[in-house]
């Protein structure tokens, strides 16, 4: 089947921009990490991996820019979970470079490391989302509604990559080796699943879309994220005093936690109303 012309080109465009400069950047980390002839091997592989990437990024990104004004997001989905799929990967790699050389203690380029994930996972949800392009949605206040749940979605993309971050970021005092690679996968799923999620519910709610209906994601991240990166949090500082915890995210999850459950109580109110 030929794709579709594409309704929106700059979006096309943005979305393509943002998933290869970000892959591109995450190669640069894996061949300075190799030396040698390793380093032009791993140069080779990560180039021809991206050029299959980007034959397959070819035809999914013009399909989503095809669905930009819809209501549908099912190509956005697919294209999310190949480039967390593929990205997550690399930077596994990479973490695992770190990990073998501790003598490499390069602070700046493991900090660097999260902010081009910390900038480039969350922008690209929300150009997927593409909320100012949701013709269906004529109402402000309904817009912004879907704004500030969306919102959630983003501080819980960078809750997630913050506990991922502790893995590479330098330390006194490594995680026992199941413990880290639990955390790893822990929030590699995250970031595959829930954004998924998120852009189900929109699909589904169609142009009908009602903000306040939209629970699914809610009720998961509840229990996912705000509870359970709690105590991922509480026990790496009880158990391995681990002195990069953020109290600050700790703090936020406990917040959301009350938000969320006064949210769930007066829904549940209005409907027996």
């Amino acid at each position: 089947m030929v794709p579709p012309p594409p309704t929106n080109k700059p979006h096309v465009c943005l979305s393509t921009f943002l998933i290869m400069s970000s892959m591109a950047l995450i190669d640069a980390y894996l061949v300075e990490q190799n030396h040698g002839p390793r380093k032009i091997g791993i140069c080779i592989m990560v180039m021809v991996g991206d050029i299959c990437f980007l034959i397959v990024l070819r035809y999914v990104a013009v399909w989503v820019g095809a669905e930009v004004r819809t209501a549908k997001r099912g190509y956005a989905m697919i294209l999310w979970f190949l480039y967390i799929f593929v990205l997550e990967i690399k930077v596994y790699f990479v973490y695992q470079n770190y990990k073998a050389d501790r003598k490499s203690l390069d602070a700046l380029a493991r900090k660097a490391l999260t902010l081009l994930l910390s900038i480039c996972i969350p922008v690209l949800f929300v150009v997927l989302v593409a909320i100012d392009h949701m013709e269906y949605v004529r109402a402000f206040k309904k817009r912004e509604e879907i704004r500030n749940r969306l919102f959630w979605v983003v501080v819980d993309l960078l809750d997630i990559l913050d506990i991922q971050a502790n893995l590479w970021e330098p330390q006194k005092k490594g995680l026992p080796l199941w413990a880290e690679g639990l955390m790893f996968f822990y929030c590699y799923i995250l970031l595959l699943v829930l954004p998924c999620v998120s852009l189900s519910e929109i699909s589904m709610q169609g142009i009908n879309i009602v903000p306040h209906k939209m629970l699914l994601y809610p009720i998961l991240s509840l229990v996912t994220i705000n509870i359970i990166t709690i105590f991922i949090r509480g026990g790496n500082m009880l158990l391995y005093r681990d002195a990069r915890v953020s109290g600050i995210l700790i703090g936020k999850n406990v917040l959301a936690i009350i938000l969320k459950t006064c949210s769930f109580v007066q829904y549940r109110r209005q409907l027996q109303n």
